[in-house]
């Protein structure tokens, strides 16, 4: 699981690669923060602190969904090094190295706390818990699910149902198939180590990308007529497409951009309040060619693609659909989080 040939790189579950195919281990630290702390994690304004890195699609969940439930002031941001060493994600980011918080120079640290020697790698997104100094969870899929349902009572005024009840076994359905052909199946197409296995992960993706068009060409969102959980699932991958899946991870039958449907979904979507504002290309594109070593030896990182277009009109209103539904977009980015300019289009 080595760090230099992207096995614990930007993924959010610990993965396994080589001369098997690509798998996805479970995450191992699986507690839940809950509102009436029945695992022994209530939730507590402030007494928790999210680690992510913008390169990370899994982490960039929870970056999206803390955005538009404006989690932001009960749930503090430690953001890591896209560039990662033998010790994994780290904060140089930060004066003289450390997380301002939690005081430490490296993720691992956090996790050591809460199991000296545990069997996997040290995966963003983490929780930890800034008392204890200790990790509370790095379940990236439960993560987003409790911060819409669990954490309702840090919600900012006008926060959008992310996991509306109703519509919670048809969200599920469609976050599987994302899931398994599209989020994870980009990694299972770029870690390929035979010609047979890539062909049939690339042919997975692209299949469940050309079923999802003709649904969101009649539909302004994945379920019902605003933003779920699902899009902010789908989002994290198709942002990072053009820029690293289409080369890094050879998943070329066509680009995102030569799609006019999704392309004019995800764009929608990253000019959304709360979606394109935790985006960072610069982090993303770094990470990917520089810590897959495996993929490209060279460390090279390419200058393209062009990221004008992001910006450009994309006419999804005229479907109809409500983002926030009742509700409202959030307020500005806090000053400290805003992504620099060399990320942005």
């Amino acid at each position: 699981m080595g760090v230099a040939d992207g096995a614990d790189g930007a993924d959010g579950g610990n993965s396994a690669y080589g001369r098997r195919a690509f798998k996805r281990s479970k995450s191992h630290f699986t507690d839940r923060i809950t509102a009436d702390g029945r695992g022994g994690w209530p939730v507590v304004p402030g007494r928790y602190r999210l680690v992510v890195s913008r390169a990370c699609p899994w982490a960039s969940r929870s970056l999206v969904s803390r955005r538009l439930l404006g989690l932001e002031d009960a749930l503090s941001l430690a953001v890591a090094d896209p560039i990662q060493d033998d010790r994994s994600w780290r904060f140089t980011l930060d004066p003289d190295g450390r997380d301002p918080v939690l005081g430490i120079r490296y993720l691992s640290e956090a996790y050591d706390r809460r199991e000296t020697d545990y069997p996997g790698g040290v995966s963003v997104p983490a929780i930890v818990d800034v008392p204890s100094g200790k990790l509370v969870t790095n379940d990236f899929q439960q993560i987003t699910l409790d911060f819409a349902t669990e954490w309702t009572a840090l919600h900012r005024e006008g926060a959008p149902d992310l996991y509306p009840r109703a519509l919670r076994d048809e969200i599920d359905a469609v976050m599987t198939d994302v899931y398994e052909d599209v989020n994870n199946g980009v990694y299972r197409t770029g870690f390929a180590t035979d010609q047979e296995e890539y062909e049939a992960a690339c042919a997975g993706v692209f299949r469940r990308l050309d079923l999802l068009t003709p649904r969101l060409a009649r539909q302004r969102y994945l379920v019902g007529d605003t933003i779920t959980e699902a899009d902010i699932r789908l989002f994290t991958t198709l942002v990072r497409f053009d820029a690293v899946y289409h080369g890094h991870f050879k998943c070329n039958r066509w680009k995102l951009a030569e799609n006019e449907v999704l392309w004019a979904y995800v764009r929608d979507l990253y000019q959304t309040p709360g979606f394109g504002d935790t985006v960072d290309f610069d982090h993303i594109k770094r990470h990917y060619y520089q810590v897959h070593t495996g993929i490209n030896p060279t460390g090279i990182v390419p200058l393209g693609p062009d990221l004008s277009g992001w910006l450009t009109p994309h006419h999804r209103e005229e479907l109809g659909g409500r983002p926030f539904g009742d509700g409202t977009p959030p307020g500005p980015v806090p000053a400290d989080e805003e992504v620099p300019a060399r990320g942005r289009p």
